[in-house]
């Protein structure tokens, strides 16, 4: 009892907000896990950085003992590989990140390169020129190893050299090239004309922070509103 009120909840609005709080608080729940995965990727990235340079060698490697490590590697881009990853923003002008081959010295394997954004221009039938340096370079960079699940809307995700998604075993199969498990992001400058500005993997974090404490508020709402009109006047 409370004053003249008594708590007499009703079955079905009992039931429909018992699902919307277990929906919110899982969607909740869920925000806070992203939060918390991006923050171990940022300190895996720290913790990479404190260690010296790896080299990338011609033979496969096991991709997680290069994952954000930082990695030099020689060898000869093959420009004719090369493919632009669609709707890259940056600052907010729309572009493509330009990914190319680079085969390692010393043997038929490759490795992709992420070399860097250029913005798409006002015109998106007319593909930006790339410039791609020839000869043996030495690339420095972070190795990502790339999703395998990709959530894509369509069945027809790349327009010739235009992707809007990478797949490495995809790629592969594309170019049919031998190539290493990690895309390396290029940090070292180079005479091409692109923008190198990575976003670290903890970027959005505190984003997730607050998509989560709005899921947890909900949820506090629909509790409390529920338990309020349930107080109903004695008769």
């Amino acid at each position: 009892m409370l004053g003249n009120r008594s708590f007499r909840p009703a079955f079905l609005p009992g039931a429909a907000a018992l699902a919307a709080i277990a929906l919110t608080l899982a969607l909740g729940n869920w925000q806070t896990r992203r939060a918390e995965e991006k923050l171990a990727l940022g300190r895996d990235l720290d913790d990479a950085a404190r260690h010296a340079v790896l080299a990338l060698p011609s033979v496969p490697v096991d991709a997680h003992g290069y994952e954000f490590s930082r990695v030099s590697v020689r060898g000869e881009y093959s420009a004719r590989h090369t493919v632009l990853l669609d709707n890259k923003v940056l600052r907010g002008v729309a572009g493509y990140q330009v990914l190319t081959p680079l085969k390692i010295t010393g043997g038929d394997m490759y490795v992709l390169v992420n070399r860097g954004w250029v913005a798409a221009g006002t015109r998106r039938d007319r593909l930006p020129q790339i410039q791609t340096p020839a000869g043996t370079e030495t690339v420095e960079g972070i190795a990502i190893v790339p999703s395998s699940h990709i959530l894509e809307l369509g069945a027809k995700t790349e327009e010739g050299i235009v992707w809007q998604n990478l797949v490495l075993a995809r790629y592969a199969k594309w170019s049919g090239l031998k190539l290493q498990p990690v895309v390396l992001q290029q940090t070292n400058d180079a005479a091409d004309g692109l923008l190198r500005a990575w976003e670290r993997p903890d970027t959005g974090a505190d984003r997730h922070r607050g998509y989560a404490f709005q899921w947890y508020a909900l949820a506090t709402t629909i509790l409390i509103s529920y338990v309020a009109l349930s107080f109903k006047r004695a008769a």
